[in-house]
Parts: C-alpha cells; structure tokens; sequence
C-alpha cells in the first residue's frame, strides 16, 4: 500500500476509536465513572503515551537513516563518475570509447531514478545493464604503455567497483527500512489512546473536533514517515541534481 493510503487508515482507525471511546463514556453506568477508575485508566494511558512516544521516535530516526544513506549515496555516485571521467581523461585517448560508455551509464541511470518518480516496482532497466557491461568491459580492456597508465587503470577499476557497489546499493528493490510490526503496534497503541481521550471528553461539537485535528495530524506524521522512507519517490524525494551536475562536466 502506499503511504497516503496507510496514513488514511490510520486516520480512520485512531479517530474512529476516539468516537467508540465517547460512545462508550455515554452508555456507561455511573459507577463507573467514579474517581478512583478514572485515575487508573490516566495511569495506563500514560504508559501508552510514553510507549508511543518511544516507537514514533524510532520510526522517525530509521525512516532518516533510510533517506539520509539514499541521498548521500546518490552524491556520491555522482563525485565518482567524475573521478572516473578525469581519471579516465589523465591516462589518455585510448579511453575515448570507455568516456562515452560512461556517458551513456551515468544518462541512463538519471532516467532510470527519474522513472522512479512515478513507479518504484520497476525493475532495473536494460539500458542500464548493458552501458554498466559496456563500460566496465572497456575499462578492463585498457593495455597500459607504461607505470601511469597502468596506475591510473587500476585506480579506474576500483572507482568502477564504487560505482558498481552504489549503483546496486541506489537501485535495491528492497523492503521498507520501516519494521511493518512496529508500524502496527504504534497505531494500536493511538488507537487505545485516542479512545481514552474520547472516553474523557464531554460529547459536543468541540471535542469532536479537536481530536478530529488530533488523530489528522497524528496520521500526517505517520504519511510523512513513510514517505521519507521512500527518498526515491514521493513528495519528500532527494534531488538528482549531483547526477545531473556530473552529466555536465563529463568529457570536459
């Protein structure tokens, strides 16, 4: 599911729960209304208060890890391809086929991460594979003339290796950095809060309304967890710019 439909279930869920928290208040017999149980029931909501505070703090810190390692991985693919482009450049016109081959590499990946924009489940494309083939095949293929070139080769090999590394690492298909159990449980536990708030309120316009905004702003922060663990899609998406910057010194 996406993010906005998963923040759009949270939003029903927890201010639903609030509602059942108010019905519930209004049909119960007076008796249990008193001091003592209501004392008890503030205590156990704020055990849940401070549970929840505990995993929403961890949600946020693993979805900016997630978007932190992606845009720090996207900046350096681009700083490597222009060391790989100058590097190539120091040892000599023979690289002239393996510059363009990485040319075509570094355009194809900027189409490849701008198709993810719109869909993330596509897979890597051909055109990537077969300018990553070509690329690397031409590198290897280099016969250095003498210590410098043969230097300047294998530094070429093991910036291609980066780049091969944050290549696959950029274009993983792997599952959220999320753990989707803590995302269940931390609605749980704001659903029993919510609920104990609506069990407390008195039943008018003005409640409702405020845990109305509650449970919206609630679902938001959750929409934009998910969404930052998403950096390659979505609203909060990093920027291609250090790849587009790259494209534009190459062969200069």
């Amino acid at each position: 599911m996406t993010p906005l439909t998963n923040s759009l279930i949270v939003l029903a869920c927890v201010f639903g729960s609030a509602l059942v928290g108010m019905f519930i208040r209004a049909r119960l017999p007076e008796g249990y209304l008193n001091n003592d149980t209501g004392d008890v029931i503030k205590l156990a909501l704020g055990l849940i208060v401070m549970m929840s505070a505990l995993v929403l703090g961890l949600l946020i810190s693993t979805a900016k890890s997630s978007y932190d390692l992606k845009r720090a991985q996207l900046t350096q693919l681009g700083a490597d391809v222009i060391l790989m482009d100058r590097t190539l450049a120091l040892y000599g016109s023979a690289t002239k086929e393996a510059r363009n081959n990485l040319r075509d590499l570094a355009e194809n990946l900027l189409e490849q991460f701008e198709s993810f924009r719109g869909d993330r489940s596509k897979p890597e494309s051909l055109e990537v594979k077969t300018g990553a083939k070509n690329f690397y095949q031409s590198v290897r293929a280099l016969a250095p003339r003498d210590s410098g070139q043969q230097a300047l080769k294998d530094e070429a090999v093991r910036v291609s290796f980066g780049v091969a590394e944050i290549r696959a690492l950029a274009l993983a298909r792997e599952s959220n950095s999320i753990p989707f159990p803590f995302l269940v449980i931390l609605v749980f536990w704001l659903a029993v809060l919510f609920a104990g708030f609506g069990f407390f309120a008195p039943p008018n316009c003005a409640t409702v309304i405020a845990l109305a905004i509650c449970a919206l702003s609630v679902s938001v922060a959750i929409f934009l967890i998910l969404q930052m663990d998403e950096p390659l899609t979505g609203l909060m998406r990093i920027s291609l710019e250090p790849l587009r910057n790259a494209i534009d010194t190459l062969g200069g």
